[in-house]
């Protein structure tokens, strides 16, 4: 992707977000000199920040995700008695752009629509290695009720409505009508290794550089900050 497509990506989802009266974090404002001269270590090692992916198709509107870590837990305190384990993402899913099949090996979340369209789930089960499972009846909590759907069924939320899946549970999601804001509660959230996707494709856009960034994307730190 042209950097100067994520710059234009990025004021249209902060304009986006803002008319639902959603209020970003201030480092999300940070120019690229703001967040160097910033004591950024915390957000660096645990991905908070802005990430505008098309996995690397080049094809955004078709297939593509508009993403903001807003908090992030410590992977190392899994398991521990004390720490924090959770994390909170914002996000926008436009009308028909497909966020394509994926699993997740730790993170278990929900999966909220807080606004816009209608927010459409396709959903298998794993088999015992991983695999999608193309048989059996998928069970997910939607707002602590148990709905059952055939293997590659969809659920569709209306605004306010919430879905939880398991590490484990298959799923690609787009908007329908409309573009949607999605709000995502889960377990500490690593973008790097708990990603599994049915397709090849990378998780990260490949970005040219063809003008100066707005902001920083998660996956520019490693470039610009060391």
């Amino acid at each position: 992707m042209k950097r100067s497509r994520i710059n234009e990506i990025l004021r249209e989802g902060d304009a986006f977000i803002r008319s639902f009266g959603y209020i970003m974090p201030p480092f999300a404002y940070w120019s690229p000199d703001q967040f160097k001269a910033a004591d950024h270590r915390i957000h660096v090692a645990r991905g908070m920040g802005w990430d505008i992916t098309d996995y690397g198709r080049e094809k955004f509107d078709d297939m593509g995700l508009f993403l903001f870590t807003v908090r992030n837990g410590d992977p190392s305190h899994l398991g521990q008695p004390t720490g924090m384990m959770y994390a909170e993402k914002i996000m926008i899913s436009r009308k028909d752009q497909y966020s394509p099949m994926h699993r997740h090996i730790v993170k278990a979340e929900d999966i909220i629509n807080k606004g816009g369209g209608t927010l459409v789930l396709e959903l298998f089960n794993s088999l015992p290695d991983g695999s999608i499972d193309r048989d059996t009846d998928v069970t997910v909590h939607c707002d602590g009720t148990p709905r059952t759907v055939q293997a590659g069924g969809l659920i569709k939320l209306d605004p306010g409505e919430s879905v939880t899946l398991m590490p484990g549970d298959w799923h690609a999601f787009w908007g329908e009508g409309d573009d949607v804001l999605i709000g995502e509660v889960s377990t500490v959230n690593d973008d790097k290794t708990d990603n599994v996707f049915e397709m090849d494709i990378g998780r990260f856009a490949n970005v040219e550089e063809d003008e100066a960034p707005l902001h920083l994307l998660v996956s520019d730190y490693d470039q610009w900050l060391t």
